[in-house]
């Protein structure tokens, strides 16, 4: 857990790494499926290895997605951590493919932390983090964003 009271001092810190995650045809197949973006270059590996990609690639989206997996691997919940939720995103570059067969992994770091008053369900905290997904072997990253997560913790004891 994160002490609400360490925020100040991490701000600007990479504050966690999460495992690699496995981007493999099967999980691009089936995210083509659910999203019905099934380009060519995406679920085609004969056709999409004749175009410069070399072979199919991961949706920018399939990739986003895995943030979430990516978050809860690497990153403490707030102490009294009672739910979060996705806020946005202020930036996102897709900046390399995800060819499939690749490994990715999320790196965060924290950029802003602001207290956002409380309610019924506990006090909300903004935090900001700029994600950047590596893609084991390159140089170049996947993608980076500017991430916004609201965690919404429990009311302290002692008001």
């Amino acid at each position: 857990m994160t002490r609400i009271s360490d925020l100040p001092s991490l701000i600007g810190q990479e504050v966690g790494v999460s495992r690699w995650i496995h981007v493999d045809q099967a999980r691009i197949d089936a995210f083509a499926k659910t999203t019905e973006d099934e380009q060519f270059i995406h679920i085609d590996p004969e056709r999409a290895s004749q175009t410069p990609l070399g072979g199919t690639i991961a949706h920018g989206f399939l990739t986003l997605s895995l943030a979430s997996a990516m978050n809860y691997d690497a990153l403490e919940p707030l102490e009294g951590f009672v739910m979060g939720f996705n806020y946005g995103l202020d930036r996102l570059r897709f900046i390399t493919p995800v060819r499939a067969g690749s490994n990715i992994r999320g790196r965060f770091r924290l950029l802003s932390a602001d207290d956002k008053g409380a309610d019924a369900s506990g006090r909300r905290w903004l935090l900001k983090y700029e994600i950047t997904v590596e893609i084991e072997g390159s140089d170049k990253p996947a993608l980076i964003a500017e991430w916004l997560g609201m965690q919404v913790v429990a009311p302290s004891p002692n008001p």
